[in-house]
């Protein structure tokens, strides 16, 4: 039987699955237990336990990990800190191993399909891991190969997410998680499938053509599968290597960030949803640099049309004081029993988000605000509020939507750049109706192999 045959959604390996999730996980719980750490002091100790239980383990937990990491006040400053390291950490596949995978997805011949292939990881992720490799013709060439039985991992994982979701609907009833949790769910799932993450590549080459500040990989089909992905390989340094360069280009790249995000978002209802700082690097011209490489595209959100027209809506209405509109904005999202309590509640967090887009005048993008620390005071604020008024079901759009927009101003913060963060936006959605944007949408789905049917 083909490998690739032999990796399906095994009950075995979903049973080993359950097996090494939860003694991991049941001694840090002990663990925390012992230190309070629900009630009391929370220890670097403890997080870092925390982190090497999950990280050891790769896949979709360690995945989730990194996106509790970045939901302001979830967690201690020291958990969060710790979790976020959570994306090179995991141990490689051997050479040896790394060359039946190969076999098992493009064939015995697939060596004499490239120019050269190194066994050895360039770099690992939660799901897979990446290999340099060159083409026939010499060009420079991304491999990720997903590590085996991901599929088993991903329903083994997901199940310890719903019952650790269900237990914290019970201990802290504020915020329906249910929607939360199929959120997550669908989006790891599509993780797994590499063709559809070809796809998204695509899409993003195309809605972002024109602008010269992102650079988006080649896809290389002929050499790619379900659990196999081939890019072109995009030369870069890591962005954080940019937070004490000068403000001119720290500014740059911060404007290439924020055009990589709200560009396709306004133009299409696309998101990159995974603002972890290893999906960029900068690229250099002239030796200096000039702008981003977008890496990953795994976790991409497509949205209704309806859904960024709320977007602008509640823009609108935040910039003119206008409570139906903002109110509006809310139901097109999908809140429920909204009441004014609630709308006042909602607005603090909104407040938050859109803050600097409504704010014409050059600034950073949280003044006065530490990276670890972005957000936490408004979602103390709103977990306090909904105790006395709650509780609310967050729609589930809001999971990638809301992550993406924070991790995306803790690049603006780790960069220190100042912007106009306002005429940015307007620019973006300057003459923004539905209609236009629906047909905007389906055309470049359309072009990519995408339906719009997947939304």
């Amino acid at each position: 039987m083909p490998e690739r045959d032999r990796e399906a959604n095994r009950f075995s390996a979903r049973a080993a699955r359950y097996a090494r999730v939860g003694a991991n996980m049941s001694g840090v719980a002990a663990r925390m237990a012992g230190a309070r750490i629900f009630g009391g002091e929370s220890t670097a100790a403890n997080a870092i336990a925390l982190a090497q239980a999950l990280g050891g383990l790769k896949g979709p937990i360690m995945k989730v990990a990194q996106l509790l990491a970045t939901i302001p006040d979830l967690l201690p400053p020291e958990y969060a800190a710790e979790l976020q390291k959570l994306q090179s950490e995991a141990p490689p596949m051997g050479a040896a191993f790394v060359m039946r995978r190969m076999q098992a997805e493009l064939g015995p011949d697939w060596r004499s399909r490239f120019g050269s292939f190194d066994p050895h990881p360039a770099a690992a992720a939660s799901l897979g891991q990446v290999h340099r490799a060159t083409s026939k013709q010499g060009e420079a060439l991304a491999c990720k190969l997903q590590y085996p039985d991901m599929q088993s991992a991903v329903e083994a994982d997901l199940k310890q997410l719903d019952i650790a979701l269900a237990l914290h609907r019970r201990l802290d009833p504020v915020i329906d998680t249910s929607e939360i949790a199929q959120e997550i769910g669908e989006r790891v799932r599509e993780e797994l499938d590499y063709e559809r993450e070809a796809k998204h590549a695509a899409l993003y080459a195309h809605l972002l053509e024109g602008i010269g500040e992102v650079r988006v990989p080649q896809v290389h089909p002929d050499l790619s599968t379900r659990r196999l992905l081939t890019l072109s390989w995009l030369e870069g340094e890591r962005i954080l290597n940019f937070v004490s360069a000068d403000a001119a280009i720290r500014n740059r790249l911060a404007v290439a960030m924020f055009k990589a995000w709200w560009h396709p978002f306004s133009h299409a209802g696309v998101i990159h949803g995974d603002p972890h700082l290893g999906n960029y690097t900068v690229f250099s011209e002239g030796g200096e640099a000039r702008g981003i490489n977008l890496l990953d595209y795994g976790c991409i959100r497509i949205f209704d049309p309806k859904f960024v027209g709320g977007v602008v809506d509640l823009y609108r209405g935040l910039q003119q004081n206008d409570r139906a509109r903002v109110v509006h904005a809310y139901e097109t999202w999908g809140f429920k029993n909204l009441s004014h309590d609630l709308i006042d509640i909602l607005n603090i967090w909104a407040g938050f988000i859109y803050g600097p887009l409504l704010d014409d005048r050059v600034r950073t993008v949280a003044d006065g605000v530490a990276p670890g620390e972005y957000g936490r005071r408004q979602a103390f604020q709103v977990h306090k509020a909904l105790k006395e008024k709650g509780p609310v079901t967050v729609p589930r759009e809001f999971v990638f939507m809301d992550r993406a927009a924070v991790g995306l101003g803790a690049v603006f913060l780790h960069l220190r750049a100042e912007l106009n963060y306002h005429r940015l936006f307007e620019d973006e959605i300057e003459a923004f109706l539905v209609e236009g944007l629906a047909a905007r949408q389906a055309q470049a789905l359309g072009a990519c192999g995408l339906l719009v049917s997947t939304l």
